[in-house]
């Protein structure tokens, strides 16, 4: 009988090291992310549909090392040089931040971007059809949609002359969209108003600034700060009555009025089939930068009507979803 308990104890010391050995065998991960999960939840939830539909699952055949930079991209290069001292194969950038850092880290590296910004012009890729190098990945554009997110609060306010525009300065998708929308706005003659914020409070005194310099109407730009900080804006333009078009749908499904912009969730189940396919063999140069073609027009109706708006129908028409 004593000999039978010792040989039980022996096997369940021997399962952890098991599992651990077994973990070590796995392909290892990097994620890397300017936010947090606790903000990004879906679009992680995401990622990992992309990699199921390469054949690759957390834990069962697969490993992650998560790194999240909590909004300080300013932690990013270190945490870029951790992922790679730790042997990963290939780095998933998750953010446009979080690629520049990534590239910077290593050259040998694999990485994978989802990013809003143009990856040639920010210096990621020299093509999109042949990415040469290391990295590759999905974008979406972000930075050239201002233009169109203007002309369609024209049209929801046919009357509106001044516009004010909420952007994150320290975002590299910042000076395109505020270009884009400047450019769009003069041929219009509208004026705008260019209000910056970099953290929640400076979100705050935004819209105090808002309050005392009232706009017709609201862009919020594309950021990583803007759309974690989604239900601070949305709350305060509701509380300034100042509407507002947004550039994810999460805004909108959030309480916002309007959001123009790229499907993220799709980029980033994306953003898991191309880090999958990686992990199979295939060397970034060969696989062509993707580019998102999916925009939606997302309206909440019941935000327009808490607004005392009156959205006109061919305006509801061109929208690709419509929230009651």
């Amino acid at each position: 009988m004593r000999r039978r308990v010792i040989a039980l104890a022996g096997c369940a010391a021997a399962w952890p090291l098991a599992v651990y050995a077994q973990q070590l065998a796995m392909p290892v991960i990097g994620y890397l992310g300017g936010s947090s999960p606790a903000y990004r939840g879906h679009l992680l939830t995401a990622f990992w549909r992309g990699l199921r539909e390469s054949g690759y699952v957390e834990g069962e055949n697969v490993t992650i090392e998560y790194r999240w930079a909590q909004d300080q991209y300013d932690r990013l290069p270190d945490l870029s040089a951790d992922l790679v001292r730790r042997h990963v194969l290939v780095i998933a950038a998750t953010d446009t931040p979080s690629a520049i850092a990534a590239k910077a880290a290593t050259t040998t590296l694999p990485i994978v971007f989802a990013s809003g910004a143009d990856p040639i012009k920010e210096g990621l890729v020299t093509s999109l059809n042949r990415p040469t190098g290391n990295v590759t990945g999905v974008g979406f554009m972000s930075g050239e949609l201002g233009a169109k997110q203007l002309g369609l609060l024209e049209r929801l306010l046919p009357g509106a002359a001044r516009f004010a525009v909420l952007v994150d300065p320290t975002f590299p998708v910042t000076e395109p969209f505020l270009s884009d929308v400047r450019t769009a706005a003069s041929a219009t003659k509208k004026e705008i108003e260019v209000l910056t914020a970099s953290s929640g409070r400076d979100i705050d005194a935004a819209f105090a600034n808002l309050a005392q310099k009232p706009a017709d109407a609201l862009l919020v730009a594309p950021s990583l700060l803007n759309n974690n900080r989604r239900v601070q804006l949305i709350t305060l333009a509701t509380y300034h009555k100042v509407p507002a078009i947004y550039s994810f749908r999460e805004s909108a499904e959030a309480g916002g009025l309007m959001s123009y912009g790229a499907n993220l969730t799709d980029a980033h189940r994306q953003l898991g089939v191309y880090t999958g396919q990686i992990l199979k063999g295939q060397k970034p140069a060969d696989l062509p930068v993707v580019q998102s073609a999916k925009f939606e027009f997302v309206i909440n109706l019941n935000t327009a009507r808490a607004f005392g708006l009156n959205i006109p129908p061919e305006l509801l028409a061109t929208a690709d979803e419509v929230i009651e």
